[in-house]
């Protein structure tokens, strides 16, 4: 059974946000949280809180089982760009350039590898 966290309009560019999310995807989710634990980027603490909310999300959906013994891991994780807020920084001339701001969204999905039978 697999259980999903979510993070919204997170201020950090998606191109960065992405750079963390590939180093986790697919792990174990122990191993994930050593890697974002080391990774000295600002969007792996992000990453890590948002991960850990999908192992308690977990635990509620299954209760009387501990995450250890199912084998959690990242099934899914998917960065996609937020809104951007536009600002203008002064330029010469009387002109003025645009600055983008960006955000994105992080959904992360994680799921047990042994799986047991329903009764």
């Amino acid at each position: 059974m697999e259980a999903i966290a979510k993070l919204n309009n997170c201020p950090t560019s998606p191109r960065k946000m992405r750079l963390v999310v590939d180093l986790i995807r697919g792990e174990r989710v122990e191993k994930a949280l050593y890697i974002l634990k080391y990774t000295n980027k600002e969007a792996a603490i992000r990453v890590e809180k948002l991960l850990l909310s999908a192992i308690k999300n977990w635990e509620l959906k299954n209760e009387g089982q501990r995450p250890e013994d199912a084998q959690l891991f990242v099934k899914t994780i998917m960065v996609d760009g937020g809104r951007q807020l536009k600002r203008l920084r002064p330029a010469p001339q009387g002109r003025g350039y645009r600055i983008r701001k960006r955000s994105n969204h992080v959904t992360l999905v994680v799921d047990s590898k042994n799986v047991e039978p329903q009764n």
